[in-house]
């Protein structure tokens, strides 16, 4: 059960704000923005590369998403939790266009990505 409150949860899942995704290597954190979809404390992710290979080795990840305002941070969200890469393409294809659909872009755009699913395990928010 996570600790994502109802406020936070309707950013998560409303506001295209970027998320820096935290996988591990070789013991070591490897952290990239990428764009996501929230729902149901479940996170979705369409990436590539080397983010794949690590949560395929390590499937342990984090989340750190926040909204700011001209510099000034209005909220935070950071979310713990285990991802696994999905390999069928139709549930890759759908999320895709979803997350695409979020931030604005084609929903073809992106088509050499792959799943990740996070199934979220904790949570902190706070508002400044």
């Amino acid at each position: 059960m996570t600790t994502v409150p109802p406020e936070a949860e309707r950013l998560l899942e409303n506001e295209p704000v970027m998320a820096h995704f935290a996988t591990s290597v070789d013991g070591r954190p490897h952290v990239a923005p990428v764009w996501f979809r929230y729902e149901d404390d479940l996170v979705e992710i369409v990436t590539t590369g080397r983010k794949l290979e690590n949560v395929r080795e390590n499937p342990k990840v984090a989340l750190s998403i926040q909204n700011d305002d001209d510099g000034d941070t209005q909220w935070m969200v950071t979310l713990l939790g285990t991802a696994s890469v999905i390999e069928d393409e139709a549930e890759t294809e759908a999320a895709r266009r979803r997350i695409n659909e979020k931030y604005g872009a084609p929903t073809d755009a992106y088509e050499e990505n792959r799943l990740v699913r996070v199934d979220v395990g904790t949570a902190s928010y706070r508002t400044y």
